[in-house]
């Protein structure tokens, strides 16, 4: 009997303390009290919603406040609504976000920009933080908003050249920051009689053409807008001079007569008519030139405000001349020397001037997205200032969320900049109040942040984009990173299905957050399964516990 031995019999199984959580493992695991789900976005009726998704014994509910403006606006949710479910909550001991409208926090659209809808879009913002504090008015309650919308974003793409994978920029939408329309600029391989390399000017074939990147084509646009704006003030300026050059030999004897007080002739007299018209023409053609100089300075980068500037206080010594009595400086008002000022103006403001000093057109023309940034900032760090002013250590977190790529400011770069340069306006705002620039700081990095969504950046994957490719844009935004959005896809559409359906790389993706700053078991993990819910009229609550190893599944 001493050689006896029982071996194991029971070898665990799918709910042991070390189970193997089946087909829809991501590999990743998640602690129960992290993972939660959203309410339907398709509806006003949220007091039903979170009351449903409270059945399963979730611990975080967020709640969908008019995602879709057109079909469940956040107007037509009732306040009372909103009480209702913070007293669900505090029975229940559920945790609630916010996910607010989709809306361009820049004012960009498809049809261009204006500040008013900006405007527009920063108080429809703010009225979804007030709300979201009428949920959880106790605590830091996260509000996540896309960082656009309708804004058309920059399409890329991997290629590859000379047996290098690199990413190329196929289009992107120009805006022209004085009308707000935008314009489509592609990537474009053009043909010519002599092509040469653009690096080491060697002569190519023919058939190889020239390589036009989007950005060689906004440089393109810029400096034709320039030139012609320019062109169009030259000819007719050379037309008053040949006129002025003209008649100029007796409009002396003309003055003279008309100081006298004696009649012109005829001949003088047309001869008077013309000057004068030429003179006003000059006159006019000032006033252009002054319009286009304002928008050369303003569109300008430093470098060519520092010339414009210089070129402005040459063009006021060729001109200005003291008034003999009131001692003031005054227009000279003789058109032969203002029109030699003028000539000298133009030449200066031409671009193979502008280039001689290797400076740049003025960038009238600018990267939509480029421009949708700088206004997303300026709404999302209002928006948080004015809810701190209102709520202040109560204030809710304002978490900026990643779109499905393709979209305007969808990269992790842009989400990014987004989120510190939000920070950034909030500080500004803080401290022209009064609020030390430390403490402004502090509050800047608590109220604004990001939420990552992990099947949005995994439809790069249509581009040609890889697993690792998606791993690196998680890395550049992970120490910004407060808040995640759980959903599946295989890198096409943006499905929104359970964890573990699809091929985005939960696991890696977490790691590489945790890699960069951000305590993912901490965080709130929030299942967007809306299409989930709307097509199969099941719940995916089980699924996703199932899919983030969590030790107890409920279903």
């Amino acid at each position: 009997m001493a050689d006896y031995h029982i071996s194991d019999i029971y070898q665990g199984g799918y709910s042991s303390l070390n189970p193997n959580y089946g087909p829809l493992f991501t590999g990743y695991r998640a602690p129960i009290e992290s993972i939660g789900t959203a309410t339907s976005p398709f509806t006003i009726n949220i007091l039903k919603e979170v009351a449903d998704k409270i059945a399963p014994g979730q611990k975080n509910i967020e709640v969908s406040l008019g995602i879709f403006p057109d079909r469940a606006p956040i107007e037509a949710v009732p306040k009372q609504y909103l009480k209702e479910v913070n007293r669900l909550s505090k029975l229940t001991g559920v945790d609630i976000s916010v996910h607010g409208p989709l809306t361009d926090a820049s004012g960009v659209s498809r049809q261009g920009f204006n500040e008013q809808t900006r405007e527009i879009a920063e108080r429809k913002i703010m009225q979804a933080v007030e709300k979201g504090h009428e949920l959880n008015p106790d605590g830091n309650i996260p509000v996540t908003f896309h960082s656009a919308n309708e804004l058309p974003g920059a399409v890329y793409r991997k290629i590859e050249e000379e047996g290098k994978k690199k990413e190329v920029k196929e289009m992107m939408y120009l805006i022209n920051q004085e009308s707000g329309q935008m314009v489509p600029v592609r990537r474009d391989i053009k043909y010519q009689p002599i092509p040469r390399g653009e690096k080491t000017g060697e002569i190519l074939p023919v058939e190889k053409g020239v390589e036009y990147t989007v950005e060689k084509q906004l440089s393109a646009i810029n400096t034709t807008e320039w030139d012609n704006a320019l062109q169009q003030l030259i000819i007719p300026k050379e037309h008053a001079d040949r006129i002025i050059q003209e008649v100029s030999p007796i409009i002396d004897q003309i003055m003279q007569k008309q100081e006298r007080g004696l009649p012109m002739t005829e001949v003088e007299r047309q001869a008077w008519s013309r000057f004068s018209n030429a003179h006003e023409q000059l006159r006019d053609i000032e006033t252009h030139l002054s319009s286009l100089f304002g928008r050369g300075y303003e569109y300008g980068d430093e470098r060519t405000k520092k010339y414009f500037k210089e070129i402005a206080e040459k063009f006021r010594e060729d001109v200005l001349v003291k008034h003999p009595k009131a001692g003031i400086m005054i227009e000279n008002q003789n058109p032969v020397i203002f029109s030699a000022a003028m000539q000298k103006l133009m030449e200066n403001l031409r671009i193979d001037s502008l280039h001689g000093r290797h400076l740049q057109a003025p960038q009238v023309y600018k990267p939509a997205e480029e421009y949708a940034l700088e206004m997303s900032k300026k709404t999302f760090g209002n928006v948080a200032w004015e809810s701190y002013k209102k709520y202040g250590s109560k204030s809710p977190i304002i978490n900026i969320e990643n779109p499905p790529a393709g979209f305007g400011l969808s990269r992790a770069k842009d989400l990014a900049d987004l989120a510190e340069g939000s920070r950034k306006k909030f500080v500004e705002n803080a401290v022209r109040k009064g609020m030390s620039e430390s403490e402004a700081k502090r509050w800047a990095e608590k109220l604004i942040g990001v939420t990552w969504d992990v099947g949005h950046i995994n439809q790069l994957r249509q581009f040609g984009f890889s697993s690792e490719d998606i791993i690196k844009e998680a890395e550049k935004v992970g120490h910004l990173v407060k808040h995640v959005h759980l959903s599946d896809n295989f890198g096409m559409e943006n499905v929104e299905l359970p964890m573990g359906m699809g091929n985005v790389d939960l696991k890696k993706v977490m790691e590489a957050l945790k890699k960069k700053g951000t305590d993912v078991d901490k965080i709130k993990k929030i299942a967007e399964t809306g299409h989930w819910w709307q097509h199969m009229q099941t719940s995916p609550v089980g699924l996703t516990m199932e899919a983030l190893g969590s030790p107890m599944l409920q279903c």
